[in-house]
């Protein structure tokens, strides 16, 4: 496939690990499990320890897309009208949103005023940084497509500019 510069996101292969995944988001096997063993594979990603939330669960099963927060907002606005929008938090100092997207995304995720990191921070559902917390009767997570935000987030950008806002 010719680049692009559209990121190339990969689905997920069967098992539900990308081909090619970073270690770090790939499961650990049962030998790295054993006692007094140091997992090989790195484990999920880890933030330092004084931006972690005490109730929040550090997963590798999504990354996180961030954008400022009014550009966030806007991009929200047009998913939540296609009906494609998936859990997005607020940051804690409400500077940035964070859009959860499917894990590997962050490998291929080149978006100027956007950044994407590998891992994700989930709060529980009832805590009210989620601008859209995680729903259903499990209160399961549901990320956003890639690509998809991608698309709406260059549309909110072009949106606020033509505003005189600007996307940040």
């Amino acid at each position: 496939m010719a680049a692009t510069g559209v990121p190339q996101f990969r689905r997920p292969a069967v098992g539900g690990v990308l081909d090619g995944a970073a270690p770090a988001l790939l499961p650990e096997s049962a030998d790295d499990r054993g006692p007094g063993r140091v997992p090989s594979g790195g484990g999920p990603c880890r933030r330092p320890r004084a931006e972690t939330d005490a109730d929040a669960v550090l997963v590798a099963t999504f990354d996180t897309v961030t954008v400022a927060l009014r550009h966030g907002l806007e991009a929200v606005d047009i998913l939540r009208l296609r009906r494609a929008c998936g859990a997005v938090l607020q940051s804690r100092n409400d500077a940035t949103v964070s859009f959860l997207v499917p894990a590997g995304t962050s490998a291929t995720w080149h978006l100027p005023g956007s950044s994407c990191t590998a891992g994700a921070q989930l709060l529980p559902a009832t805590d009210p940084r989620w601008v859209l917390p995680p729903a259903g009767a499990d209160r399961s997570a549901r990320p956003t497509d890639p690509w998809v935000l991608r698309s709406v987030l260059c549309e909110a950008a072009c949106t606020l500019t033509a505003g005189g806002l600007g996307p940040s």
